[in-house]
């Protein structure tokens, strides 16, 4: 193991790199044996690099508030039998659809995997170390309602919901938004239109996405700022909590 000085550690404690220091000590004298300093020093950052990048999607991961932790794009049961796209799943993956502000929509049946789709998305996004955040319906309803209260809490809600590059909202219209909710849906809408991708987790079809949403202008205003730019996939009429309780 290679070993540094007591003031050499705390030097590099004080400019923010315990990864490169975990790397040095961590480093085996005997597989470095011969080399030179560049390479020895190439070895160490890249160590340091992999735990720094590995600690960042961590973070990341555990900021999201995911649902579904362990969700993972590549152990999605019954692809085929859901009727799911195996080559769309696998473009999802690369995020590419985020550096295009796409959205997406996972629509289906209750049960049929549409929250751990969203949190697996988010959690691939977060591997990318790109931003993400996940939140039920419900709940988003339940913070505006508490920031409508705060002095400048409605700005705050809206900029914090906004600068999401990617947010997954879990069981969207669940429940008919109320006038107040509408006109902070259509606002938040319009702040990630052609800035962030948001993914929708739904069990109803687009068709009855406009009566739900009042069926007035902000009902064409907030579908305006979705159906245009959306990748809509069908998650099925398979009960995945039963197949999961099936298996364990």
């Amino acid at each position: 193991m290679s070993t540094i000085d007591i003031e050499t550690k705390r030097k590099l404690r004080e400019m923010g790199a315990q990864p490169l220091l975990d790397a040095i000590e961590a480093q085996d004298d005997v597989h470095v044996l011969g080399m030179g300093f560049a390479d020895r020093l190439q070895l160490v950052v890249d160590d340091a690099h992999q735990a720094f990048n590995h600690s960042k999607v961590e973070g990341l991961i555990r900021r999201a508030g995911l649902r579904y932790p362990g969700a993972d794009l590549r152990r999605v049961d019954l692809i085929e039998e859901r009727g799911l796209d195996r080559a769309v799943i696998a473009q999802l993956a690369t995020c590419s659809f985020i550096e295009r502000q796409q959205n997406v929509v996972f629509q289906g049946f209750t049960g049929s995997g549409k929250s751990y789709l969203g949190c697996a998305l988010a959690k691939q996004a977060c591997q990318h170390r790109i931003r993400a955040h996940y939140i039920r319906m419900p709940d988003l309803e339940e913070a505006w309602a508490v920031a409508k209260d705060k002095p400048h809490g409605q700005t705050k809600f809206l900029n914090k919901y906004a600068a999401f590059s990617l947010l997954v909202i879990d069981e969207w219209l669940l429940d008919h938004p109320d006038d107040g909710m509408r006109s902070m849906l259509l606002e938040l809408l319009e702040r990630r239109y052609d800035t962030g991708s948001t993914v929708f987790c739904t069990q109803y079809a687009k068709k009855d996405w406009h009566q739900r949403l009042g069926s007035g202008v902000h009902a064409d205003a907030i579908m305006d700022r979705i159906v245009h730019n959306t990748i809509w996939i069908d998650t099925g009429t398979h009960n995945m909590r039963e197949h999961a309780a099936a298996n364990e």
